[in-house]
């Protein structure tokens, strides 16, 4: 297999076929011996696609720890077991109360990994799909005998296979006869083309060739739409192009960063983790004088004295700090807010793979989309036609509603015409009865059988209606009755093609004339009721003029066509073809001479059917009927999508493998670019594009406005997104076909087709769309500026949370106070008691105007300098330090005060101190006549009283276990009330009411009662260190954490007065 990966495969479709028969020595009727077959595999290998070695599971589960915040959380649960394992040995516990902390953390940190491994193992699945697309057997030539279903996996280059209709192609392939007149491919999966392509077997004289101008080579995953022929293998297994597209989605796979989200949280992380050690250092140096002291003798230190039990004290106080800075439940929230996304997006027709992708989503700054079935409803449907009116130099122009093969979507503009004149009549049999294809319905769904084009003629007919009045009204009433049928979906299938069906009935077929690329057309002979045969023809409208003699006129009457007539109809065919519309021509002829009886194969005329070469001068002196303009038409909603985008900064760039000039129109058509816009710049080939040197591709990428890039290969697709990646953009990339799957797996976020799109696009991407359309992406960047906006919200209440506790601990340490709370209690409050609330906030209503805002930058930081002054700056005027010192001004209070504020405290009988007796506490054992009374805690069956063996244990956990609880209490009031300042970062309660978010207020309330439970709980009680509090009491904590919402209110005014002056400033400026 190496000496095929160096061996470069030669350019077939530049080659006669006799000169591929001799590179691979074989003859079309004996095929590949067994013997070289045998010599081929050593040398190519199998026709497989290779199997993609994925990551074991062990180091996938390991890889989801190699995060910043996880390795935070990661010492935080070290730390944790280490206090825990002191304190066990302290007190000489034997349960496994001590550990709860780290096994929480623990336990979070597993579950995040084991989501984190699912969500990779995902992304490999596109390759399995990849492989899907390979069909199992084929019909081979083989030894000079035909081998009806030799596997697909045995072909070796040079093997000879024979194709037909609906046959899958097994490898890529140089056309070597065709059976049929015609040989078209399905291949828009693979090159984004929306019709069939016709293949045939003259070489193509250019080195350098698109997929799309290899006319005489078929690719492996492609479908034979029609017709039949015979191809020499060129390339297997990894050489063909659907090997080339798995190499690439397999790169692109490695190429995967990081999300936005993820970069801003490890930068996150990383200051965290900075201001942690360094808070953490600071409180230990602080107290050094309580475990290392000394004596000056002659100005230099000497007799040191160290105390372990102490260093371990405060040592232990340190690590308690770091419990507290670390935002355990962060990841849980994220994670959270992520998943209650998804949900809405669901709602909104958008299925998100991959959670971060709902974020990446937010700050999108390009989307790059596919033409066909993203910006277009993948069904040709008929948006005009004319006909000659009432002289040979006027026309009547006919438009047509509808984008679907629904028959009942949309209906002929201005339809008057029920009793249709001759032209009309003609116009529906040529279109209902020159029709080899079929329309059904799938579920909601309805989907063409045969040619797309011939599809979109039927639905047509079927909107025209019938001439019998009669017939007309029972059609009518039949369809209305089909809705209240119990087997509605069998009722609908009756009467989709009702319409045809009785012009079918009426003009039976005879004979078919089949298309070929010569004359570029299709006719059938049909049996008129009179018994007289009529010729239908349709075609390119260039080769029917040439051989139309007459037109037709609405009255009925013949008039030959004079070139004042061929002028007219060749500027509105100019005109059609100016809006990107396919055109067909429909003809017929009466006189058909020989012909004008013919009925079945032994009539006399037979042979001149079978002669191919006889078609064209059957199908002259045609009488020329209309034009008919198809296209695959765009949504009718994409247009307000654009413009939505427009106005949120985001620019849109359609990459598509259809050609130029269709590309064009559609994209003026949904308002990309306006009529009459220059298009130099803005439109190019993708082949254009690449050869263009790489500065001036940065400057076409970057200037402002919408850009179009057509006949794209997927190389071209993954080169475009990579260069727009590598400016710093976010990109966000449509598609549908296995084509696109490479520039899905490479764009930060990947959005494919649920509809239409195939099994690879969907497994290569990061979120789904379930109705196929372009507005449901706009939608789902709305939900995600407003998904970030929320998460922002609690990570601003969780970082004010977490300073404050930062701030307790390190106030009370500086002080040389007792610990107001232990590691267990904060760890609660850190996961339990802030985690409803802030989860909650994910629940925020979207701003007003957020589509109206341009995306934010990368490189913005997640928490700005100003929301960080706010939280963390200074004491008394922010929320972070007035959180600090509310909890260790209370537990100061307990102990020193009787009353505040007219607050009996005093009434449970605890002793009361001075502050410097509180911070000098370590000095009990030597205060003389120190004594502490007994007091009572709780109420009820629960009141018990707490008294000491040693007046100096009154500073122990057991003696400070009320003042302990009401720090606590303080914190987790002030963390609740602290939640509502989140509502919006700026915007006051008075403009923004809690009431707005109604899961805020219940998550409030169930932190709230999570928060008695462990006062009122005996057992929970116990384990966390707490009693239950009186009346009194919880007067007391709503006087301290009450004003929270006053202080954040007062910050919120001066933050919206300064960017007040900030606009102005700038305005000033400009």
């Amino acid at each position: 297999m190496g000496e095929v990966a160096d061996r470069k495969p030669f350019k077939a479709w530049s080659w006669s076929v006799e000169q591929c028969l001799k590179e691979y020595k074989v003859k079309l009727d004996k095929g590949v011996s067994t013997y070289d077959v045998e010599k081929r595999r050593e040398i190519y290998g199998w026709n497989e696609l290779k199997k993609h070695e994925g990551k074991p599971l062990w180091r996938l589960f390991l890889e989801q720890f190699d995060d910043m915040l996880v390795k935070i959380l990661l010492v935080a649960a070290f730390i944790s077991f280490v206090l825990a394992y002191l304190q066990r040995n302290e007190t000489e516990e034997s349960g496994l109360e001590s550990y709860m902390e780290p096994f929480v953390i623990v336990s979070i940190l597993i579950l995040n990994a084991v989501v984190g491994v699912w969500q990779e193992g995902n992304a490999e699945k596109a390759l399995e799909a990849l492989k899907n697309m390979q069909c199992d057997s084929c019909k081979v030539i083989r030894d000079g005998y035909v081998v009806p279903d030799l596997p697909s996996c045995e072909l070796v280059p040079g093997d000879i296979v024979d194709l037909r209709a609906g046959d899958k192609v097994p490898a890529d392939m140089r056309v070597a006869v065709l059976k049929t007149s015609t040989l078209r491919v399905e291949q828009s999966s693979l090159t984004g083309e929306a019709m069939p392509v016709m293949k045939g077997t003259d070489p193509i004289f250019l080195d350098d060739c698109e997929l799309q101008a290899k006319e005489n080579m078929v690719f492996a995953g492609t479908t034979i739409a029609n017709g039949s022929c015979v191809c020499i293998v060129v390339s297997i297994g990894m050489c063909t192009e659907m090997g080339k597209i798995q190499s690439q989605i397999d790169e692109a796979s490695h190429e995967e960063n990081e999300t936005p989200l993820q970069k801003k949280l490890d930068e996150f992380g990383n200051r965290l983790t900075t201001a942690i050690g360094i808070v953490c250092l600071m409180v230990w140096i602080i107290n050094y004088k309580y475990f290392l002291t000394w004596e000056l003798s002659n100005g230099w230190p000497s007799n040191f004295r160290f105390s372990f039990d102490k260093c371990t004290y405060y040592f232990k106080i340190a690590i308690a700090l770091a419990v507290a800075a670390i935002p355990e439940g962060l990841p849980a929230v994220i994670t959270t807010c992520l998943a209650l996304g998804t949900r809405k997006m669901a709602q909104k027709n958008a299925i998100v793979r991959k959670l971060p992708s709902v974020e990446t989503l937010g700050c999108t700054t390009v989307i790059c989309s596919d033409k066909t079935g993203t910006l277009t409803t993948n069904q040709m449907s008929v948006t005009e036609f004319f006909t000659l009116g009432a002289k040979t130099t006027d026309s009547r122009i006919f438009w047509v509603e509808g984008t679907t093969y629904d028959p009942q979507d949309g209906r002929i503009v201005d339809w008057n015409c029920n009793n249709m004149d001759a032209s009309l009549l003609a116009v529906a049999q040529i279109c209902a009865v020159c029709n080899d294809a079929g329309v059904y319905c799938d579920g909601l769904l309805y989907r063409a059988t045969g040619l797309p084009t011939e599809a979109a003629l039927k639905v047509l007919v079927e909107k025209m209606g019938v001439p019998d009045i009669k017939v007309k009204n029972s059609i009518r009433c039949s369809k209305i009755l089909s809705n209240y049928l119990i087997d509605h979906k069998t009722a609908k299938l009756l009467f989709i093609s009702a319409c045809c069906e009785w012009w079918i009935k009426r003009l039976k077929r005879v004979a078919t004339l089949e298309f070929d690329r010569v004359r570029k057309s299709m006719s059938v002979l049909v049996r008129k009721p009179d018994g007289c045969n009529r010729l239908l023809v349709k075609g390119a409208v260039e080769s029917l003029l040439e051989r139309s003699s007459y037109v037709l006129l609405p009255v009925g009457s013949i008039i030959p066509m004079d070139e004042q007539c061929r002028q007219q109809l060749q500027l509105r065919l100019l005109d059609m073809s100016s809006k990107g519309l396919r055109c067909l021509g429909l003809a017929y002829k009466d006189d058909l001479e020989e012909l004008s009886d013919y009925y079945t194969e032994g009539h006399a005329a037979h042979k001149k059917l079978l002669d191919h070469s006889c078609y064209s001068l059957i199908e002259s002196s045609l009488v020329f009927v209309g034009v008919i303009g198809i296209q695959d038409p765009p949504r009718e909603e994409v247009r307000k999508a654009i413009e939505d985008c427009r106005g949120a900064g985001i620019k849109v760039m359609v990459i598509t493998g259809d050609n130029k000039s269709t590309a064009e129109a559609i994209c003026k058509e949904i308002g990309l670019f306006s009529e009459g816009e220059d298009l130099r710049g803005a439109s190019f080939t993708s082949k254009e594009f690449m050869a263009l040197p790489s500065s001036q591709q940065l400057d076409i990428l970057s200037k402002p406005g919408g850009r179009v890039f057509s006949r794209s290969e997927p190389r071209h697709k993954q080169d475009i997104v990579r260069m727009l990646k590598g400016m710093g953009e976010i990109v966000a990339m449509t598609g549908d076909g296995v084509n696109d799957a490479p520039a899905l797996k490479l764009a930060d976020i990947g959005i494919a087709m649920g509809l239409t799109g195939t099994e690879v696009a969907k497994e290569a991407s990061d979120m789904v769309l379930a109705d196929d359309n372009f507005s449901t992406i706009v939608s789902a960047v709305a939900e995600g500026r407003s998904i970030y906006n929320n998460m922002k919200a609690f990570i601003r209440y969780m970082i004010s949370s977490n300073i404050g506790e930062v701030i307790s601990i390190f106030v009370a340490a500086a002080m040389g106070l007792p610990e107001c709370m232990i590691p267990v209690q904060l760890l609660w409050v850190n996961l339990v008691t802030d985690g409803p609330p802030a989860t909650a906030l994910g629940f925020n209503p979207p701003d007003v105007g957020i589509m109206q805002k341009p995306p934010r930058k990368s490189s913005d930081a997640l928490i700005d300098s100003w929301v960080l002054f706010r939280y963390m700056v200074g004491f008394g005027l922010v929320i972070g330090s007035y959180v600090g010192v509310a909890t260790v001004g209370v537990f100061v209070l307990w102990y020193t005060q009787a009353s505040f504020i007219g607050i009996d405290l005093a009434n449970d009988g605890h002793t009361l101190v001075t502050l410097s007796q509180l911070q000098r506490w370590g000095e009990c054992p030597s205060w003389p006549e120190f004594t502490a009374s007994p007091f009572t805690v709780g109420s009820g069956l629960r009141r018990h009283t707490i008294a000491f063996s040693d007046p100096c244990e009154y500073f122990s956990p057991s003696g400070k276990i009320k003042a302990t609880t009401l720090s606590l209490s303080v914190l987790v009031a002030i963390e609740l009330f602290n939640s509502l300042n989140a509502l919006s970062e700026d915007n006051s309660l008075m403009s923004m009411p809690p009431w707005r978010n109604p899961w805020l207020l219940g998550a409030m309330s169930a932190s709230l009662v999570l928060h008695c439970l462990i006062l009122y709980v005996p057992f929970l009680a116990n384990v966390f260190g707490v009693v239950p509090l009186g009346l009194n009491e919880w007067l007391l904590v709503l006087a301290f954490s009450a004003p929270v919402v006053l202080i954040d209110e007062a910050l919120k005014f001066v933050g919206r007065r300064r960017r007040k002056r900030l606009r102005q400033a700038k305005v000033k400026l400009a």
